[in-house]
């Protein structure tokens, strides 16, 4: 009987302890090389991370926390997730990057070279054709931007992706795992060299309106737009909505967010609150001159089909897919009554990840997106 060198768990045990023990029994397997765990931050981080420790002896671990988790189990809050890659199929190392409130990009690049170098040693046929990088950040750190270009810059031709940890929307503090516990102000890189074919991959599902909101004050180090068109920003883009300032949440960010055009690519830029001074607070930087422009959702779970078709296309029958798909997303599934629908085409296309605060592609971070990556099966199946 063939291997099976992939194998994906989710437990919604309340327990912290029990839950990770739970995804050790499902996920564990011979020459286990690598494992990627999602979990919410309402678990005891602690008893967490000891389990993990306690189980997972010798084997390279990493996660997050999260926002909500996808996995087996469907959609879920207050779970744990994960997937695990025996050394019959790839070969990983990591790192991590800590202080990233004194990120520095000369040092994120060269951090990046010298992790490739240490995979180049373990797998010495390592390319841009076999090879990707996944990154997880603590989502709160608001260092993103610079981070992802970093890293990227520094793997050159191999591609990056990954999302940003969340806290179940406490807006507080957000933890990566790495080395046997959970840091935060941190970023965990993981360079693998797989035998099966992959892709990674963006989906979004806007189409932006006409009118153009210029921001005319910003306070980009904080994500912070104090004024957009010469008017408070949150007043302004209330107007452009159809909706009162008091009116603004969550719920209608996730339903209108806003886009910036890059070199005729949309890239969405999405709103975390309204503050009470009238600004408002980004899940990305904004800096001052940008013209925004209001995007309406078209479709979410008719993309998201049609994106694992291009996938199933590209790779082959889906063996897993390591998705990073924004919070907003999440509570715009929910808000239109779509979590049992869409869980059921992630479930169908074996998809585990987490619900991020944004998500980074090729070096660039984004928001209101679903990125990752998609596997094949081995050619020994």
């Amino acid at each position: 009987m063939t291997q099976n060198h992939v194998r994906t768990a989710q437990s919604c045990a309340s327990d912290a302890r029990v839950a990770v023990r739970e995804l050790h029994a499902a996920i564990q397997q011979p020459n286990l090389e690598l494992v990627i765990f999602f979990c919410s931050s309402l678990y005891d981080l602690n008893a967490v991370a000891d389990e993990m420790n306690r189980l997972f002896v010798g084997v390279t671990a990493v996660g997050c926390t999260t926002a909500g988790e996808i996995g087996p189990a469907g959609y879920r809050n207050h779970s744990i997730c994960g997937v695990s890659f025996s050394a019959g199929v790839c070969s990983a190392v990591i790192g991590r990057v800590g202080e990233l409130q004194r990120f520095e990009i000369a040092r994120g690049r060269r951090y990046a070279q010298s992790l490739l170098q240490q995979l180049e040693s373990h797998a010495p046929a390592a390319d841009s054709r076999n090879t990707f990088a996944f990154l997880l950040i603590d989502g709160m750190a608001r260092r993103e931007e610079a981070v992802a270009r970093a890293l990227q810059d520094g793997l050159g031709e191999i591609p990056l992706v990954g999302g940003s940890a969340g806290d179940d929307l406490e807006l507080s503090r957000a933890w990566v795992f790495h080395q046997n516990q959970f840091h935060s102000d941190s970023a965990v890189l993981i360079l693998v060299s797989t035998a099966l074919p992959f892709k990674i991959f963006k989906t979004q599902h806007f189409v932006s309106e006409t009118e153009r909101l210029v921001v005319t004050e910003a306070d980009a180090s904080h994500r912070v737009v104090k004024e957009i068109n010469g008017l408070p920003a949150a007043e302004e883009y209330a107007r452009v909505v159809g909706v009162s300032v008091n009116d603004l949440n969550p719920q209608r960010f996730a339903a209108s967010p806003v886009v910036v055009a890059v070199d005729g690519t949309d890239y969405v830029r999405s709103i975390q609150k309204a503050n009470p001074d009238g600004s408002l607070t980004f899940y990305c930087a904004i800096d001052e001159g940008l013209v925004l422009r209001v995007v309406r959702g078209v479709d979410l779970q008719g993309n998201l089909e049609r994106a694992f078709d291009n996938l199933r296309a590209a790779v082959g029958p889906l063996r897993v897919v390591i998705a990073c798909d924004c919070v907003l997303r999440n509570l715009e599934i929910t808000q239109s009554g779509l979590k049992e629908s869409v869980g059921a085409v992630l479930h169908r296309n074996n998809v585990v990840g987490f619900s991020t605060y944004g998500e980074q592609f090729r070096g660039v971070h984004v928001n209101q997106t679903l990125t990752g990556i998609a596997f094949g099966s081995p050619s020994d199946g």
